[in-house]
């Protein structure tokens, strides 16, 4: 996982790599996305799902940044536990709350 200062560099980049994705949503959805774009300087409705997605991405992110489950990650990782085992604890103790 990267850190917040990390990910403010990534986005900061003009030339970040796209990747295509397909993904079902209903048509009257997405025919109020067109419609309300260009109004809110969008040159098409898919700009305007990626800065919606992106601002929903970066509040949550916000809210988890100082989070325990985030601090506990760092200190993990300092002291040399791999991403993927961290990953697995968290998701292991998300299972057995809910």
């Amino acid at each position: 996982m990267k850190t917040a200062s990390e990910r403010i560099q990534g986005r900061l980049k003009k030339d970040r790599q796209m990747t295509v994705i397909s993904m079902r949503m209903p048509e009257d959805v997405i025919d109020e996305l067109k419609e309300i774009a260009p109004s809110l300087g969008f040159s098409g409705y898919q700009p305007l799902i990626r800065a919606y997605i992106g601002q929903g991405l970066r509040r949550d992110q916000a809210r988890l940044e100082n989070s325990q489950v985030q601090l506990l990650t760092e200190s993990l990782r300092k002291h040399g536990i791999d991403d993927r085992i961290i990953s697995s604890a968290i998701a292991e103790a998300q299972l057995k709350s809910a």
